[in-house]
This record gives structure tokens, sequence and C-alpha cells, in this order.
């Protein structure tokens, strides 16, 4: 099957992988996949409305998930957190996610959610931004999933030092339930994040981090790290209590680092779910004794790095236009649309890039469905 791919010409496209299904979760890792939201077509999803969900889509996409044995992080930024999905989205994603995982099992364990302060963009101290956290991590707990507390934009722009940031979480730990994910987040997926944890130094940063995590370990059941930067998540992770796990959400070095040890609460999950629970499995092959699993490990994963580098690269942010259109080009969904209309937010050649890579990964589910939509996407365009 061939298709006049835009900066390459005649492309053939490879023969379809058929990926392993099993909802058997990994053994040796705890892997979440953050998840997208599917818009309606129909809506009013120009920027700046609030979000139109196709609910039905939507949760079909993470029944997709955990078919696959992965976990899910909803309602972050991979969801279009502060780039699209309001509050009343968001809190309505998170109770459909949780009601939906109910049906699986314990909701808390396969589904995690992000407790933020963006639906108070004006909050302009400390009490209010604690106050606007209690009250999304209440939707959370009300809704019976895992929290995970994300880095706030209003808190980064009032916090003066360290010891704000360790006041507000502080009060916040004492709202949970059960322990929860901490996620610090880097300035190249939000810019309004610099200088998180009181510095922009960040070995500064990460020294008031760990303080932070080290007093309340027993309140901490990991921390999802997403600044692109193998060497210090390493460091990061030796320098945690032993009781707290590292999440790593570094889309360019995943591979590596979830072999050394962390594990996984990444974006790129969401595209390439089947190579991810396929490789985990090699993994538990490897670290149960099996010599030559750690390389089949290795293989699977390592044509899906050039994708995901492609997905994430500059500017990072707008990340998720790959993640919905791969979504879209395996049927997940019926049209590639976004909230805030963040479709638009990466070119054509872009798009055709992500599409010939996915294409080496093995990550076409039905290349003849993906091979239409991507030709009807060049026509549209002029091509």
């Amino acid at each position: 099957m061939r298709i006049d791919l835009p900066g390459h010409g005649p492309y053939t496209v490879r023969e379809r992988t058929d990926w392993a299904v099993s909802a058997a979760p990994a053994a040796s890792r705890v892997a979440y996949a953050a998840a997208h939201v599917v818009a309606d077509p129909l809506g009013d999803n120009t920027p700046g409305s609030p979000a139109a969900v196709d609910w039905d889509a939507t949760l079909r996409f993470r029944h997709h998930l955990w078919a696959h044995g992965l976990r899910i992080a909803d309602a972050m930024d991979t969801a279009q957190r502060n780039m699209g999905l309001d509050w009343a989205a968001t809190a309505e994603l998170i109770r459909r996610t949780a009601a939906e995982a109910r049906t699986l099992g314990d909701p808390a364990t396969l589904v995690s959610c992000g407790a933020g302060t963006d639906h108070a963009p004006d909050a302009a101290d400390l009490d209010a931004i604690t106050a606007a956290y209690a009250e999304q991590i209440e939707t959370v707990q009300s809704a019976g999933a895992g929290v995970i507390v994300m880095a706030s934009r209003q808190l980064a722009r009032v916090a003066t030092g360290p010891r704000d940031y360790h006041q507000v979480y502080g009060k916040l730990f004492g709202l949970a339930e059960r322990p929860v994910i901490l996620h610090w987040l880097g300035e190249m997926f939000d810019p309004q994040l610099a200088g998180y944890w009181g510095s922009r130094d960040v070995a500064a940063a990460t020294e008031s981090f760990l303080e932070l995590v080290h007093a309340h370990a027993a309140m901490v059941d990991g921390v999802k790290v997403s600044l692109l930067d193998e060497e210090h998540e390493v460091r990061l992770r030796a320098a945690l209590p032993e009781s707290v796990r590292l999440y790593t959400g570094d889309d360019f070095n995943y591979p590596s680092l979830i072999a050394g040890g962390s594990h996984a609460l990444l974006g790129i999950f969401d595209a390439i779910a089947p190579a991810a629970a396929a490789a985990l499995r090699e993994l538990d092959a490897a670290e149960a004794g099996d010599e030559a699993a750690r390389a089949r490990y290795e293989e699977i994963l390592a044509p899906t790095v050039p994708l995901s580098r492609k997905i994430f690269e500059s500017p990072t942010y707008h990340y998720k236009t790959g993640i919905v259109f791969l979504s879209w080009l395996n049927g997940h969904q019926d049209a590639f649309a976004m909230v805030n209309g963040a479709q638009s937010a990466r070119s054509l050649l872009h798009l055709a890039e992500v599409f010939r890579l996915a294409d080496q990964a093995g990550l076409l589910a039905d290349p003849e469905l993906a091979v239409r939509r991507m030709s009807a996407l060049l026509a549209v365009n002029g091509r």
C-alpha cells in the first residue's frame, strides 16, 4: 500500500503488526498512560470556547488503554488541562472515567486524576490557592479515583520561595485520603511553571522538592517528573525515600529510564499503548531471569522513540496534536478534532512525519484505514 507523503514522496506502508492484547498489568512496573479527550466534531470547539467532548469516544479510548493492562492518568496535561479543557468538562471527565473504571475493578487502582487550581485563575494568595486545590482534590476523591497533585500556574505566580510551596502542599497532604502522586511539570510543557518548587535553578528546586517528599513520604505514592533530563531523573530517583516511586514523564528517554527502575506516567503511552504493554511484559520476563527478554524489550520500544521525539518536539506543549492525530488514524475517533481548535497546532509536514514514524513502529492498527484518513487530510489541504 502506497501513499504520496509530503516530504517523502511515494511511501510504502508496512504490513499491520498484530500486538497481543492482555489486560493483565505489568508486574515489575506501575505504568500509567496519560489519556487525551475526544472532542465532539460538531461541537463549538473554537479557541476560547467551553470544551465540547465526545464522551462515548473518550470512554471507549480509556477501555482501549485498560485492555492493554495500563492504568490511566486522566485530567492531566495530555487531556489539555490549561489548554482548552475547562473545569466543568474536567470535573465531568473525572466522574465519568472513575465510574467506568468501577465496572472493571477498583477505580483508585485503575485511574488517577489531576487535581490543580486551573478553575481559579485569579487566586492571588496561598490560602486561595490551597482552597482551589482542596476543591479539585475533593472532586477526584469523591469520584473514587486516585489523586495526582498537578503543578499550579497560580502557585508558581504567587510563591516567593520554597517555603510557600511547602506550606501549600503540606496542607494538601492533610486532605488526602490515601497517598498521592506529585507532578513536577517542566517549563517546556508549560512556560508558566518556570521556577516551580521555588527556584529556576534545577538543583535548588530539586533540593526543595526532595525536602517536601521526605517530610511527607507516608502520603506520597510517587512523583511524576517531566523535565526531559535523563541524568537528573536518575539522580532524583536514587534520592527518593524507598517507599516513593519515580514515575518517569520523560517522553524522550523512557525506555532506558523504565529499564533502570523508573515506573511510568507518560503521554506517549496514549499513542503507543500496544507496544508499551508488550515491552513491559518483556521487562517482567527479563527481571524474572529470561536473559533474552531485555533485548526484546529494547527492540519493541526502540522505533517508538523517534515517533515520541517527533510528537513532543518543540514547542513541546503542542504534543497533544500528534497524540490525537494518531488516535484518529487508528480509528479510535471519527474526526481529527480537538477542544480549543488545537488540531491546527502542528503543520502538515509534521503530521506526515508522525504518520511515517508510527508506521515504522508498527503502530498503525489498520494501515488501510490510516492511509485513507491520511489521504483525506492531504486532499483537504490541497495535496
